[in-house]
């Protein structure tokens, strides 16, 4: 099962929905759409799901996809799977800015997700999909690299022993 999921994020994607929509697979699809009207047709669609049912979806998926909201991809990989993401832009008024993107691109960068950066790369990254992230097989833990990044955005040193 591929689940497919926008966040909670009072913005549409329609960008990512219209990704999902054009995917030519017969693996069952299970979308969480949010706030946008896009539908993906032949998917099992929900607006928003309670938390407990979203892990139990991601636990069940082959492959999540999802925006790169730090809840939705730390939610997937503490449930052993290196999500596909796709950030939300400013420039299509998904979001206020692009931390999404520095986000992604950083842990991409680390082997943690599959970034796909437009609608053109979603299916060619589900076909590759499905291996556990990085941390699982030993690259170096998020943590360091994640306070680094953190603290790089804030303009705040990073705690000794961190």
């Amino acid at each position: 099962m591929i689940f497919v999921s926008v966040g909670t994020h009072e913005a549409p994607f329609d960008r990512l929905l219209r990704a999902a929509g054009e995917l030519r697979t017969d693996e069952e699809l299970v979308v969480q759409y949010g706030p946008s009207a896009v539908r993906c047709g032949r998917a099992t669609e929900f607006d928003y799901l309670p938390f407990d049912e979203v892990v139990e979806l991601v636990r069940r998926a082959r492959v999540v996809v999802t925006h790169a909201g730090v809840g939705s991809v730390m939610l997937a990989l503490s449930n052993g799977k290196r999500p596909v993401v796709m950030a939300r832009l400013r420039r299509f008024d998904e979001h206020v800015d692009d931390h999404q993107l520095e986000l992604a691109r950083r842990l991409a960068g680390a082997g943690l997700v599959d970034l796909v950066e437009d609608g053109a790369g979603l299916a060619l990254a589900l076909m590759r999909s499905g291996t556990p992230p990085a941390a699982a097989t030993g690259a170096p833990w998020l943590g360091t690299s994640l306070q680094e990044y953190l603290a790089e955005q804030l303009g705040a040193p990073v705690a000794a022993g961190a």
